[in-house]
């Protein structure tokens, strides 16, 4: 019950924090489609599929068909404040696959540790370039062996819909960032 209550209200502020993006970049064979992004996360995630078909169809139902996604993993963890730290690779259509890292602070009312699988779909991005950035958001998870959740984060134009599928002991709602660099650093800022 009470992960459905924090991730109902950690996705109403971040759908209420963005502001809708165009439904399509650039022409239809530069987005990826609601299909081609369930089965590249289900062959990524496994064994809940079925809950990333879900949120996929409903991010797509909000902001249409982005014309990126990341897949990737992440760790983190908070007592109050926290940290969160992540690696993947991009994949757009006309441009390729770029190697990519993120890290960022948070705050708040957060406990515990996890790690995940990400998916996050990119939605505006003119050119990779665009990716690199801080990215502010609203967190929420309630994990106590395993979770999915979904949130919304942005940064000028482009706006991302990270999807995770997480394991570990982490409860609680937190604000912060994640930064977009081309290499790896310990550093969160």
């Amino acid at each position: 019950m009470l992960k459905r209550v924090i991730f109902s209200l950690v996705l109403l502020l971040g759908l209420a924090a963005a502001p809708r993006p165009a439904q399509a970049q650039g022409s239809l064979s530069d987005t990826y489609s609601s299909d081609e992004l369930v089965s590249a996360g289900g062959e990524f995630f496994g064994s809940v599929a079925q809950g990333l078909a879900s949120l996929v169809e409903r991010a797509a139902s909000q902001f249409g068909l982005p014309n990126a996604y990341i897949l990737g993993e992440e760790a983190g963890g908070a007592i109050f404040a926290g940290a969160r730290y992540g690696e993947g690779v991009m994949y757009t259509r006309n441009q390729g696959e770029h190697p990519l890292f993120w890290q960022g602070p948070t705050i708040g009312l957060d406990f515990g540790g996890d790690g995940s699988k990400v998916m996050m779909l990119v939605y505006n991005l003119q050119s990779t370039g665009e990716v690199y950035g801080r990215y502010p958001g609203v967190d929420g998870s309630a994990y106590i062996v395993g979770g999915l959740g979904m949130t919304v984060i942005k940064y000028g134009d482009v706006v991302m819909v990270p999807i995770r599928s997480g394991v570990g002991l982490r409860a609680g709602l937190n604000v912060g960032y994640l930064k977009f660099t081309q290499e790896p650093t310990w550093n969160p800022f």
